[in-house]
């Protein structure tokens, strides 16, 4: 029984690692990394996609025309199979952990809820 919640995270990390839906995920990863247009695609999308959250982060509006980039870039990248795969195997991981979540914080809720 591991003593601390470190531990329980470490082994949940391991957990995660060896789930299907990693597996998955990290496959269809490799695919678009094999495939240089896709490749070139998803880099692009997702260079786009970091650049606009770091400006939401910090307050900063976001223009119009780095607006019309992110949509121009995410229907290329949902135009590409390899791409599609990728983001819908992000998807189902993105799912599962978002269940894990709730799972962590309900003893919190019942807390707060008095249970």
């Amino acid at each position: 029984m591991p003593a601390n919640l470190y531990e329980y995270a470490y082994m949940l990390e391991k957990g995660i690692r060896n789930s299907g839906e990693f597996a998955t995920l990290k496959q269809a990863y490799e695919n678009v990394q094999a495939n240089s247009g896709a490749k070139a695609l998803f880099d692009h999308f997702r260079h786009l996609q970091l650049k606009l959250q770091e400006k939401q982060v910090q307050g900063l509006p976001i223009t119009e025309e780095e607006a019309k980039q992110a949509q121009a870039s995410m229907a290329a990248a949902q135009a590409n199979p390899a791409i599609v795969q990728l983001i819908n195997a992000e998807q189902r991981l993105s799912a599962v952990l978002n269940e894990i979540n709730k799972i962590l914080v309900k003893p919190i809720e019942e807390l707060y809820a008095g249970k």
